[in-house]
């Protein structure tokens, strides 16, 4: 299981621990991953200290991060939970139909998930959110446990790459074929 000697992934840490492991990827030559912006309408800035103080999303977003991996289209969203219980609120229904069309276009879509109480990431291939998803629009559970994951995709630290995203895109594919 993944492991990470700090007081707990908060905030934004998990994007910036991705970023980071994406500039590694991408200075090795494995990988280009890029955080995509979320378009902003800033209402009060802060002219002193040049920060944004008030603002207002322009549109919703598609998902967190998108580029390529050794030539395969890939786009992800970085989401965390501090319980064994993932509410599928924190996926919105826009953000699995860009997955739904992205893997139609011959990419691969996927979650990555930070159990913050247990330290430990999950890569939760598109297939498997669906399957979540479809579930609670059938009338049923409006989340998933923990329990209910593949043990297979938990994410394994190794080698200094802090989230080791690539690992879990190669068992995706592996599972496909």
């Amino acid at each position: 299981m993944a492991t990470w000697n700090s007081r707990g992934l908060r905030g934004s840490t998990l994007e910036e621990m991705i970023n980071r492991t994406s500039e590694q990827y991408e200075s090795k030559g494995l990988a280009l991953v890029q955080k995509i912006p979320t378009p902003i309408t800033p209402i009060k800035i802060d002219k002193e200290n040049r920060h944004i103080t008030l603002a207002y999303f322009d549109k919703i977003s598609t998902v967190d991060y998108i580029g390529a991996v050794q030539g395969i289209p890939v786009c992800f969203d970085a989401k965390e939970c501090n319980v064994d219980t993932f509410p599928l609120q924190n996926v919105h229904e826009h953000q699995m139909k860009f997955m739904e069309k992205f893997e139609s276009q011959g990419g691969i879509a996927f979650l990555l998930i930070y159990y913050t109480g247990r330290n430990e990431l999950y890569y939760m291939r598109f297939e498997e959110i669906q399957r979540f998803w479809n579930r609670m629009e059938e009338g049923g559970r409006k989340s998933f446990r923990y329990e209910e994951l593949n043990p297979e995709f938990f994410l394994k630290t190794a080698n200094g790459v802090m989230v080791p995203y690539l690992d879990g895109i190669q068992k995706d594919l592996e599972v496909r074929d």
